[in-house]
């Protein structure tokens, strides 16, 4: 049986330990002061990134833990996970809410509760393939930006200690609407930042997350199914448990306005081919490295005993960034702060008025029946001044 915790450590992160673990322990007084009997609330808790996250956060024993999310099956498994783990302590006030944080029940919710001292918003889409019309546009820019500017506005109402949203790698230096939505999100809590404090951090892929290419590895092991990956796309990786503690010290350590970042070295980053490769080796196959998706479907209708059929190929599809980065020219960074992490400084809050345009722009657009996804990349290109998107036709759904 897979150990995915020590693959993951031993051929994916290539660290025992989590790269985070000293600047953990030099703010451990940080931490405990500003966590230990506080109310929480955390949105989107049951994905990957936000249980990872409640796990760092529980160990400093906070008063009180709220957790939402659209996914019911994922709160269970969530608590069933929690009250399941040696060395995590529940509250005792812990519940969890299977609704969305746009609904009308969340904000009745969170008033007769007067706010949280911290809250941490993971709700988002965050793939790609969640743009290939106007219609997935829009149910992906109403998650990541639209419904994130009520939130923003009721913490108005309620200021937090602590608030955290997080962001992504593909936010600096845009080339797909997700990236991009991602960046309208983090110009747009950088506005609140003067109102309450404010954090967020983008980081590398979450190795084996909900929905990743790399748990996609897994079901498909587990059916007898090919595997497909691009062979020229490049990412850097973190453990679950390191995508929860970067957010963890964002969101309470960081001053408001800032934005946080791994300090990975470029020697780290590996192609989703190496890694399928080294997967099915750890599984005891070798590789059959088909020519098509039609060949390697075939051949995967044969008794699969030593050569696993995979089919690698180049990126074609909309949106896809070949390589990773964490900032941009234009963004002053502080490398000397922490030990693993990197900081975004100094940013210049856009106006209000500007964000509330946008978003009158985008609903509109919404509304009109005759709007196309060109006409939505076209409004954001007009906020965004370093949004590269090309449309090339074709999404990762037309894809194994």
């Amino acid at each position: 049986m897979l150990n995915l915790s020590e693959f993951i450590s031993t051929h994916v992160t290539n660290r025992n330990d989590s790269m985070f673990a000293e600047d953990i322990k030099k703010n451990i007084n940080s931490l405990t002061k500003s966590i230990k009997n506080k109310s929480v609330l955390v949105i989107g808790g049951a994905g990957t990134i936000g249980s990872s996250y409640i796990r760092a956060l529980l160990r400093f024993e906070p008063k009180s833990l709220v957790v939402v999310d659209i996914n019911e099956n994922g709160l269970t498994e969530l608590t069933r996970d929690l009250r399941s783990t040696n060395e995590v302590v529940v509250p005792e006030e812990y519940i969890t809410y299977p609704m969305s944080y746009s609904d009308p029940v969340f904000y009745k919710m969170f008033r007769e509760r007067n706010g949280f001292d911290i809250v941490a918003n993971f709700s988002a889409h965050k793939h790609v393939r969640s743009e290939k019309d106007k219609f997935s546009v829009e149910a992906l820019i109403n998650n990541n930006i639209i419904n994130a500017k009520g939130l923003l506005d009721i913490l108005q109402q309620y200021p937090p200690k602590h608030f955290f949203c997080v962001s992504t790698d593909k936010a600096a230096n845009p080339v797909n609407i997700m990236g991009g939505s991602k960046k309208v999100m983090e110009d747009m809590i950088m506005t609140y930042s003067q109102k309450y404090p404010v954090t967020t951090a983008r980081f590398a892929n979450v190795a084996f997350s909900n929905g990743s290419l790399p748990a996609g590895f897994l079901e498909r092991i587990s059916k007898g199914q090919p595997i497909s990956a691009p062979k020229d796309v490049t990412r850097y990786f973190v453990s679950p448990e390191e995508s929860g503690q970067i957010c963890l010290l964002a969101c309470i350590i960081g001053k408001t306005g800032e934005i946080y970042f791994p300090k990975l070295r470029k020697e780290q980053v590996m192609t989703f081919s190496d890694m399928a490769n080294k997967l099915l080796k750890e599984y005891g196959f070798d590789v059959n490295e088909c020519a098509s998706e039609i060949e390697a479907i075939n051949e995967s209708q044969r008794n699969i005993k030593e050569k696993y059929p995979v089919y690698y190929s180049d990126s074609d599809t909309t949106g896809e960034k070949a390589y990773e980065e964490f900032y941009t020219d234009l963004e002053e960074v502080d490398l000397e702060r922490h030990n693993s992490l990197g900081v975004v400084i100094n940013l210049k809050p856009r106006e209000m008025s500007e964000i509330n345009i946008l978003l009158k722009k985008l609903k509109q657009a919404f509304d009109n029946l005759d709007t196309t996804k060109a006409d939505i990349v076209k409004i954001m290109k007009g906020f965004l001044v370093n949004f590269d998107h090309k449309e090339v036709g074709k999404s990762l759904d037309s894809k194994m």
